[in-house]
């Protein structure tokens, strides 16, 4: 029988995404409608690692009047990032390298210090690997889908998805009229990492005549001759939606900046090139929209910010009921519990017979194939 919960934290890593406030908001109330007391920690783990960082401390109280109002608000009031990993903490040696050395058990450590019985790990495919192998060395651990590219596996949506994927939408709205105006081809770049679900969503949301996402190598000439159908019918210009990691099927990634020690590497320019290639196969004038991370910011949309309450009242929930180990996730129209084993290390892409995928191809959008 697991000992009973008094004090839990609560942190937030990797990039942020509309809804995390509120998830930290509902886990926050849960807690306190059931005498607990709850803490959120600073910047993934770094609350932990360098308190000295933070005015009030790296550790703070997240009672009532700390969360009111603030379901509603892009980011997170605890801050986050992705260069913090506990496994794989980049350490500056003496002669100036960097040297990545395993601190988590510092991580367990200051939880038994503090009598922490439990932490609520908010994040992406990366914290909650952390969060796995917190659980794995004892810690209990109730860990929260949170990623706007929604590549996360077990769960059928995470929060900050429908967010982005709203604004990228709204953008390719905006982006039709001015690109008819001029016959031109607009070239536009989203998130989404290795995963071409923003893409997919807003492009064919959005309207576009050729979608570029990472499970589908492109093939540019087919995307020129698509553009130039549209001519010969008097459409005289096109949208096409590309996603951050999406190659070229005899090329490679676009990346702007390699993997260092402490975190990954760092996707974009691959519109840059689909925009500058087009303009050269079909003559035409093409311009390049980035969107990035505009699709990060401003507050949730109301399916991700009633999702990301009922994520946060579930982990709270699945902690009450003595679950350890497991992610909450969507499985509509209820709430599920998925052993964090079975997430970690595990991204989910676009399937090729997916319902979306098949529409887009109904729809004669390109897909460079």
């Amino acid at each position: 029988m697991p000992s009973p919960i008094r004090r839990i934290a609560i942190n937030t890593g990797g990039g942020d995404a509309p809804g995390l406030n509120a998830v930290i908001r509902a886990a926050a109330i849960a807690a306190a409608n059931r005498g607990w007391e709850c803490y959120g920690i600073r910047e993934g783990f770094n609350g932990i690692f360098f308190p000295e960082r933070y005015p009030e401390g790296g550790v703070i109280r997240l009672n009532r009047d700390r969360v009111r109002g603030i379901a509603h608000l892009g980011g997170t009031v605890l801050g986050t990032t992705n260069k913090g990993n506990p496994l794989h903490f980049p350490l500056k040696m003496p002669d100036g390298s960097v040297k990545e050395v395993d601190r988590s058990d510092e991580v367990l450590e200051f939880f038994a210090k503090k009598e922490l019985d439990a932490l609520i790990s908010i994040g992406g495919d990366g914290s909650l690997t952390i969060a796995n192998a917190l659980s794995q060395k004892g810690l209990r651990v109730v860990g929260v889908p949170k990623t706007i590219d929604n590549d996360l596996d077990k769960t059928q949506t995470t929060f900050g998805f429908d967010t982005a994927v709203a604004f990228a939408t709204e953008c390719m709205d905006r982006l039709h009229s001015t690109a008819e105006s001029h016959q031109r081809i607009m070239v536009v770049e989203v998130m989404g990492r290795y995963a071409g679900w923003i893409a997919l969503h807003a492009g064919i949301s959005g309207g576009a005549h050729a979608i570029l996402i990472p499970e589908i190598p492109f093939n540019l000439e087919k995307v020129a001759a698509k553009i130039r159908e549209r001519d010969t019918h008097g459409r005289l210009y096109s949208l096409v939606m590309v996603a951050e990691g999406a190659q070229p099927a005899d090329g490679h990634r676009a990346v702007m900046a390699p993997a260092e020690v402490g975190h990954a590497e760092r996707l974009g320019g691959i519109g840059e090139q689909v925009a500058q290639a087009l303009q050269y196969l079909t003559g035409k004038d093409t311009r390049l929209v980035v969107l990035g991370h505009l699709l990060r910011g401003g507050s949730p949309t109301t399916f991700d910010r009633l999702a990301a309450l009922r994520f946060g009242a579930a982990a709270v929930r699945a902690l009450d009921e003595g679950q350890r180990g497991v992610m909450v996730a969507l499985a509509f129209p209820n709430v599920k519990y998925v052993p964090l084993e079975e997430v970690a290390g595990r991204m989910k892409g676009v399937p090729m017979d997916s319902d979306t995928l098949l529409t887009g191809r109904d729809l004669g959008i390109c897909f460079g194939d």
